[in-house]
């Protein structure tokens, strides 16, 4: 294991994010509508560290909140120069290979293709680097992030193996995963011990949980907040969806709400989601109930999505003030008590 940051030496460390399959991300602009076959010029091209944690500490670093991200990287690879050059902390463990580069092409009217690797295997003893790394880094934080897909071979519950113990060491925990990674978190038969305080799910991975059309409850925030209740019944303290140019919904115990974006010309979605629910966490760290914490997540994701290629939005580009937030009245939720998670 590396040795700690200076931030996190000196107790600065509010959040600590894990992508276990990073990647560096080239996304290439193209000026017209993508022609498969067709020979394209690029209007624009970058590459930058990349992942779905690493994009969520990127945005909160730039509000200026102590973060940290671990990640499976081995020493000289080129993701931790370029982790180094964004001045983002980062705590890598062994990779045992190049880490994955993965390759957005974006159209004019915003529509992402996306092609990702595979990246290298996460094997047993890797995993066990891994977990302790994100163990001991969250000592003293107040979130834990878990973030993305997960590497080949690596345990399906990678990840609800961690929420348990985060929240042992006073972390609250956010998930943004989808697959088999989210079944074993909040599938049937999931131990309610691995609800995590907050999921973000999109429509379509919102249906896989709760057997409904996605592309419909994509379509109709109330039916998907209805379906989020689902999620809160099993123990999920907040259900983020992400429903793209309809905004999001926020589903609690106590609650239910709505939020629209402002309008904005979409240049890319890459990070769009993870930049929502950086706007989440970092509104909850600045003390805020459940509608300002939507209210903030949309802005930050309706700021990515306005920004080119894999740019993550910075506070100054960031207006909560023009998302419009409703409650959404819906009947009534009883729960079964459920091991209850830090505040």
């Amino acid at each position: 294991m590396s040795a700690p940051t200076p931030a996190t030496a000196a107790g600065a460390v509010e959040v600590v994010t894990l992508t276990a399959a990073p990647s560096l991300d080239r996304t290439v602009e193209v000026g017209g509508p993508l022609r498969r076959g067709a020979v394209q010029r690029a209007t624009g091209s970058v590459v930058e560290p990349g992942g779905k944690g690493v994009n969520v500490a990127r945005v909160l670093a730039a509000a200026g909140r102590g973060v940290v991200a671990v990640l499976p990287a081995d020493a000289g690879d080129p993701l931790l120069a370029a982790l180094a050059d964004a001045g983002l902390p980062a705590r890598p463990t062994p990779a045992g290979g190049p880490v994955r580069t993965n390759t957005a092409v974006t159209e004019p009217d915003g529509t992402t293709t996306k092609v990702n690797e595979a990246g290298p295997e996460l094997t047993a003893a890797r995993g066990a680097a891994l977990r302790e790394a994100v163990l001991d880094a969250a000592e003293g934080s107040r979130w834990a992030v878990l973030s993305g897909s997960l590497p080949p071979g690596a345990p399906a519950s990678l990840y609800a193996d961690l929420v348990a113990p985060l929240r042992a060491r006073g972390c609250a925990v956010a998930v943004d995963t989808s697959g088999p990674a989210l079944a074993a978190l909040l599938g049937p038969g999931a131990d309610p011990a691995t609800a995590p305080d907050v999921v973000k799910p999109n429509g379509e991975e919102l249906g896989e949980l709760v057997g409904e059309d996605g592309d419909a409850l994509e379509a109709d925030p109330r039916s998907a907040a209805r379906a989020a209740r689902a999620l809160v019944a099993r123990g999920v303290g907040a259900v983020l969806v992400t429903l793209g140019a309809r905004g999001a919904v926020l589903v609690t115990a106590e609650g239910a709400w709505s939020a629209l974006p402002p309008p904005v010309a979409p240049r890319s979605t890459v990070g769009a989601g993870d930049s929502a629910l950086a706007g989440y966490v970092l509104a909850d760290l600045r003390g805020l109930g459940a509608a300002e914490r939507l209210r903030l997540a949309v802005a930050h994701g309706s700021a990515a999505a306005a920004l080119p290629g894999s740019a993550l939005p910075r506070p100054e580009q960031v207006r909560a003030d023009l998302v419009e937030v409703a409650p959404l009245d819906l009947e009534p939720l009883h729960l079964d008590p459920v091991p209850a998670g830090p505040s």
